[in-house]
């Protein structure tokens, strides 16, 4: 951990906020609203409070104060002024602000404080579409892009992991209330990504069905076992970056000639859906582009 970035070049910068560098060294130059170390070769860089002011002056910016309003503000204002221009409106953008500030810094205190503060005013379920998921495509650009590490990422995404399993928790408690049919949430071989798959299990379950979750890397053969034990089976399958594009297709074939030979069915999602052959697609194979219009079908 002593090795994670603490200290951000203008582009960073411009990754976290989405204001243009040009942008960012016009406000410095002009306004002085930010004070970078510099290095041998001038080369501007940014701790973690400077990161924090230039994530508070775009809310206020984005809210209709001019840089040069802002710039005059002291200190301890600027924080004061964002916390009092908070609304429903801008309670996304300021969440996600605050989340990424807890990434950056590994604040497990302040994820927790935004995160209670969102719940006091949404659901879990709004809170998951509404923040959650935006946050995790930046969280995704941004390690993408070099501005955060591995180390980051693992962080926030335990987090959001830890709240998904507390509020899947509180249902399982509860006997289902729809059997007409059981849905069996895994990942396919050599698939780790979990979040969006650990949604949908609680999604499906705050729908009254009960849940058979095999999480990841799980082979064909295994699903086929599952098989001896419940009827009317629909497969959920959450494809991010396995079975890869150039396999992709043989996997689904797989899938219909070991799986689909009785009255079970299955729908697959995740990012590599789009590699899927439209053809593919059957009265008992469902092909689905986000997690909305998976839910809709429930």
């Amino acid at each position: 951990m002593n090795n994670v970035k603490s200290v951000f070049s203008i582009k960073d910068l411009e990754n976290l906020t989405g204001i243009k560098a040009h942008t960012i060294r016009i406000w410095e130059k002009r306004y002085n609203v930010l004070e970078p170390m510099r290095t041998e070769t001038n080369i501007r860089l940014y701790d973690l409070e400077n990161l924090q002011k230039i994530l508070n002056i775009t809310l206020l910016h984005n809210h209709g104060y001019k840089i040069s309003k802002i710039s005059q503000l002291s200190e301890e204002r600027i924080p004061e002024l964002v916390n009092e221009i908070i609304s429903d409106k801008s309670v996304k953008h300021h969440a996600i602000s605050s989340f990424k500030m807890a990434m950056m810094n590994f604040d497990q205190t302040l994820f927790l404080k935004t995160y209670n503060n969102l719940l006091s005013e949404k659901s879990f379920k709004e809170v998951f579409y509404d923040i959650f998921i935006p946050l995790i495509q930046e969280v995704g650009y941004l390690w993408q892009t070099n501005t955060i590490s591995v180390a980051h990422e693992h962080f926030i995404s335990y987090l959001i992991k830890q709240k998904l399993l507390i509020n899947t928790e509180k249902l399982q408690i509860q006997e289902p209330t729809r059997t007409d049919k059981v849905f069996v949430l895994y990942l396919p071989d050599n698939e780790i990504h979990e979040l969006g798959l650990m949604y949908l299990n609680y999604e499906i379950q705050l729908n009254g069905y009960k849940t058979i979750y095999l999480g990841e890397t799980v082979p064909i053969e295994s699903l086929k076992d599952v098989k001896r034990y419940f009827d009317n089976i629909v497969f959920i399958c959450y494809m991010t970056v396995e079975p890869n594009k150039s396999v992709v297709n043989d996997y689904i074939k797989q899938i219909k000639k070991e799986v689909l030979v009785d009255d079970s069915r299955f729908w697959v999602i995740g990012r590599m859906v789009e590699n899927i052959d439209a053809k593919q697609a059957t009265d008992k194979l469902e092909i689905f582009t986000s997690m909305l219009d998976l839910v809709k079908k429930l």
